[in-house]
């Protein structure tokens, strides 16, 4: 099977222990992250070759990041080493009615100085089948969303796959340009789409009322969203949603949808989530899970939105960005075993 390839940018993630407020104490957990990278860990992790594509410093950092990525046997072939400096950002993890909250520093990084030419995508792609970004790219820099349409026209010509969570971030569209200005040209090279409510709404101008702020969701009201986007983007062949109601930073309901152009719309199980250890990452670990369904389960798009949200689901019990379990742990979840008995 050939390889899934990701692009976009690698940051180092820097939290207080436990539930403690940003420098509450002296004391912060320094991992690696990045919504691209964490899907490409998810996806190696399964069991599936990923190649991940991103600039980094050339220092110690990038050299620790790279080192990180290789033990969940990630490809990091294609990384370009800089002069430039590594993104950052900080997290607070909340509890109960207070939210967790996030920080950028990813001004002047290595990734947004990126420009169309300078990744070979014929060599990249060569030997992949499959290739994922996500709307954080493009909002980093102009010339960084100038490289992600040139790998997506590349992909085209070559009949690689796409796929893109449009993951709408206000924080990070600095450089001029507002999302609905950029992401429908970007939404013409997408195969599978990954949005929520919001993210059709901020990035493509769709709107939808579901209810979300007050902690309950129409499912229904998704497949007229499917019907809108597919009508409006003739190549998107699936449309995949994850939906969260938070009861409290501590306690989420966790499902999905998942409509297939001409296959119909499928619906997971509900997973009630409490004590949440971790719920950044979730969203990138449903996408890595609903790639290696689609490569997996010939088809069963039940079965492959099963997997999309059990396995997201078990990433709220894990720290970090990154996945650290296998598609057996998936699977096992997904066919029942939920109940955290101690397995000997």
């Amino acid at each position: 099977m050939k390889k899934v390839v990701t692009f976009g940018e690698l940051m180092l993630r820097i939290t207080p222990p436990g539930r403690e407020m940003i420098l509450q104490t002296p004391n912060m957990v320094c991992t690696f992250g990045g919504a691209e990278a964490n899907v490409a860990v998810a996806v190696s992790s399964y069991g599936d070759e990923a190649k991940y594509v991103t600039a980094l410093p050339a220092n110690d950092l990038g050299r620790a990041a790279v080192s990180e990525l290789r033990r969940f046997g990630v490809d990091t072939s294609a990384i370009k080493f800089t002069d430039k400096r590594l993104g950052l950002y900080f997290t607070e993890t909340g509890s109960n009615m207070r939210p967790s909250k996030v920080i950028y520093d990813r001004d002047n990084t290595a990734i947004a100085a990126v420009k169309p030419g300078d990744f070979d995508w014929d060599t990249i792609l060569a030997d992949a089948d499959w290739f994922h970004v996500t709307g954080i790219t493009p909002a980093l820099s102009e010339s960084l969303c100038e490289a992600t349409i040139e790998a997506l026209k590349k992909c085209k010509e070559k009949g690689i796959t796409v796929s893109c969570d449009l993951n709408y971030r206000k924080k990070l569209w600095k450089w001029g340009k507002e999302p609905i200005e950029v992401m429908p040209e970007i939404a013409k090279y997408i195969d599978v789409m990954i949005a929520n409510e919001e993210d059709c709404q901020k990035c493509l101008g769709i709107e939808l009322e579901t209810g979300v702020d007050s902690g309950k969701l129409n499912v229904d009201m998704y497949k007229d969203l499917a019907k809108i986007i597919m009508d409006n983007y003739p190549n998107v062949k699936a449309l995949a949603v994850s939906l969260r109601e938070s009861i409290s930073a501590d306690h989420n309901n966790w499902s999905g949808v998942l409509a297939v152009r001409d296959n119909g719309f499928y619906q997971s199980r509900k997973y009630n989530i409490t004590n949440i250890v971790d719920r950044i990452g979730g969203g990138d670990s449903f996408g890595g899970s609903l790639i290696y369904g689609f490569r997996n389960f010939d088809g069963d798009y039940q079965k492959v939105i099963e997997y999309a949200i059990g396995g997201s689901a078990l990433k709220h019990t894990v720290y970090g960005d990154y996945v650290r379990f296998t598609k057996e742990d998936v699977l096992n979840l997904i066919a029942g075993s939920g109940n955290g008995r101690i397995q000997r």
